[in-house]
């Protein structure tokens, strides 16, 4: 190992950092808590940066970096969007003796940022050498969840006793020995976890379309309650979960709701980080009402995290605007079981809304008759989207006429599919037809 994990000293040094931007700021944040005195040298900064400056704790030289910058610098820091100027920063450090970092720039760093665990004066700093800062970042989480917060004010307690000890008792094994036996005291035990669920939204099934937060606590999750349809790509991310499908499709129920129910308090009660992973968004058809009826209930906190849900992927696939302003002036969400014969919405205010039915089913023929027997045109555009924003998506489009004769010709998409009918996806529709049949006209 050719690097030695030290902790610098940097209160009332002099340091700088080149660049004023978003990264410059991440470094800027973890550097002013040591007391350093930091200069940063940059033509442009962002906001944040500027008000640091005039609140005094940082300077701000806003001009082109020179050399002579570096003159009587303790360490430097080259955070620019310009590979060339973070060069120059770090050979000029170099000449000078100075340490520098070139951030993400491995051959030009004499040291690294660790991602760091705190508890007061305790610090745990992770690094991996530049090889996969996102490990260490996770390592820092797992690490974060262990250490109790009640470690801080006991360390300093600590500390105290063993100043107290030090200025008491003349150097000896003994003294050495009480010191040891100081430091042995058990550690305060980390508070019980309060029992919590989060119902989360996975999205249409591409991890790359979770929310941030989404990510994060199916990461940290300890137990993952999931839907059938949320694919395994998303599911991998899960580091230490308990998984459990507790999928109901087709009809085909392994598990009831109320079963549902009863794992999501009694893995919460038991103080477990338990996520109730939803495809697409929770709110919408995923009986997240009596899911959270009965963590009310069961005086467990809850927490809701949004998802894309999976018509808004869908019209992305397409694609259309849902609300396009010439052709739609609302949306209208509906499942197969009731966009039939529970949906009374006025026949205007249809005709002119983008239609979205969750889970159409295989034989659309009944739904199709009943829109027209309300008045919808037969060429009204109908797009059926499989497995939206997936691999494996499928686009068709048609027109409510052809899905009402139903004619067998194609094979219907597979689930999970969403039909979606309005004025609004006309053009679209149009052009997928003409790429289907050169002979269309669009």
């Amino acid at each position: 190992m050719s690097q030695l994990p030290i902790f610098l000293q940097l209160d009332a040094r002099t340091g700088l950092i080149v660049g004023a931007g978003a990264v410059a700021l991440d470094k800027i944040g973890a550097l002013l808590k040591t007391g350093i005195r930091l200069r940063v040298v940059a033509p442009e900064a962002r906001e944040e940066i500027r008000v640091l400056a005039a609140e005094g704790q940082l300077e701000w030289i806003p001009r082109v970096f020179t050399p002579s910058d570096l003159d009587g610098i303790f360490i430097a820091i080259a955070a620019t969007s310009k590979p060339e100027v973070n060069t120059a920063v770090y050979e000029a450090a170099v000449e000078r003796g100075v340490l520098c970092n070139s951030v993400d720039d491995i051959p030009h760093c004499d040291f690294y940022f660790g991602s760091i665990v705190e508890r007061g004066p305790l610090q745990v700093a992770i690094s991996t050498s530049g090889e996969s800062p996102a490990f260490a970042q996770r390592l820092r989480r797992e690490i974060d969840a262990q250490l109790p917060q009640a470690i801080a004010s006991w360390l300093t307690e600590l500390g105290a006793k063993r100043r107290e000890i030090l200025a008491t008792f003349p150097a000896s094994e003994s003294r050495k020995a009480l010191l040891h036996t100081l430091a042995n005291q058990p550690i305060p035990p980390a508070a019980s976890k309060e029992a919590k669920v989060y119902l989360v939204g996975a999205g249409p099934g591409d991890p790359d379309l979770l929310t941030l937060r989404a990510a994060r606590l199916i990461q940290s999750a300890q137990v993952i309650l999931h839907d059938d349809l949320v694919p395994e790509a998303i599911l991998s991310l899960a580091t230490q979960a308990e998984i459990v499908n507790v999928g109901k499709r087709c009809g085909h129920k392994n598990i009831t709701q109320e079963e549902i129910n009863a794992l999501m308090i009694v893995h919460a009660r038991a103080g477990r980080t338990v996520v109730r992973l939803k495809s697409g968004d929770p709110l919408i058809f995923g009986r997240a009402a009596e899911e959270m009826s009965a963590l009310r209930e069961a005086n467990i906190v809850f927490e809701v995290v949004p998802g894309i849900t999976a018509a808004f992927a869908a019209a992305a696939a397409v694609p259309f605007s849902l609300t396009d302003r010439h052709a739609a002036s609302s949306v209208i969400f509906s499942t197969g079981h009731h966009a039939q014969s529970h949906n009374d919405a006025p026949l205007p205010a249809k005709e002119d809304a983008t239609l979205v039915v969750y889970m159409p089913g295989r034989d659309l023929k009944l739904l199709a008759a009943e829109w027209l027997s309300e008045g919808l045109p037969a060429d009204l555009p109908c797009v059926l989207v499989s497995h939206a924003a997936q691999p494996n998506q499928q686009v068709r489009c048609t027109t409510l006429a052809a899905l009402s004769l139903d004619s067998g010709d194609e094979a219907p998409l597979p689930a999970p599919s969403l039909l979606l009918a309005g004025w609004a996806v006309r053009e679209t529709a149009a052009r997928y037809l003409a790429e289907a049949n050169p002979s269309i006209e669009v």
